[in-house]
């Protein structure tokens, strides 16, 4: 490896994992969006598959929530994993930019709306038939994009939860999302194992910047972290929306 792509890819999952670490959420879009313009596509997943799943599962064990959060997700979680594994072989049919521009899309509206607006909440009794068709939607939207975000995370946000147990429920979502839809191409033989190795290098700079963005987190307020959180929303909605023009 060539001593600038090696400082490319440390730059570029250091900035991911940050993000992640503050928001909770983006480290598989920021690192794709920067490695897509350098290296193919099939090489730069290969390079995200140690580093989301190692990042997420961190995330959600850093807290007093898990056993909370695993009990009261645990059904959505379970129809994340059957809507992705039954969607998977979309990836590899439906063009994924415009299933993007949709989602993205849809992301913009939701966070501008909830950027000026009382937030949403979903009430308990909503909650229980609500979380396994949200679980299925996601599954479907994931295997057939690769997008974990929608509908899990405008969902998760409308619980009610606090700062860090909404990063924990986020963390549980994509680590789920994650898993399931590396399942799902292996089984339609689009993912390979030994592919896992490309990973590893990848690891140390995403887990440093993860890092300092949960200091930066635990540093800011409920409200300030809110309206970080809803930026990034939109910040990814964008990013989703132009992938059809680059």
């Amino acid at each position: 490896m060539s001593g600038q792509l090696f400082i490319s890819l440390s730059l570029i999952f250091i900035v991911a994992g940050f993000v992640k670490g503050v928001t909770g959420m983006g480290l598989p879009t920021v690192a794709m969006g920067l490695l897509g313009m350098f290296m193919p596509l099939p090489i730069a997943a290969a390079l995200l598959v140690l580093p989301s799943f190692v990042t997420n599962v961190l995330q959600l064990f850093t807290g007093p929530s898990v056993k909370m959060i695993v009990s009261r997700l645990w059904l959505m979680m379970l129809l994340i994993v059957v809507g992705t594994v039954a969607a998977s072989s979309l990836i590899i049919t439906v063009n994924p930019a415009w299933s993007a521009f949709a989602l993205g899309t849809a992301l913009i509206v939701y966070a501008v709306f909830a950027m000026f607006s009382p937030s949403l909440t979903v009430s308990e009794a909503s909650e229980k038939w609500l979380s396994p068709v949200i679980g299925g939607v996601t599954g479907i939207i994931t295997g057939a994009t690769g997008v974990f975000v929608m509908p899990a995370v405008p969902f998760l946000q409308s619980l009610g939860l606090q700062k860090d147990e909404l990063v924990q429920a986020l963390g549980l979502s994509f680590t789920v999302s994650t898993v399931a839809l590396a399942a799902g191409l292996y089984l339609h033989d689009a993912f390979r194992v030994e592919q896992l190795s490309l990973s590893l290098f990848s690891l140390v700079p995403a887990l440093a910047g993860m890092w300092l963005g949960q200091k930066v987190r635990a540093r800011i307020s409920a409200r300030r972290f809110r309206q970080c959180f809803l930026l990034f929303l939109m910040v990814l909605g964008l990013e989703l929306v132009s992938r059809p023009f680059v």
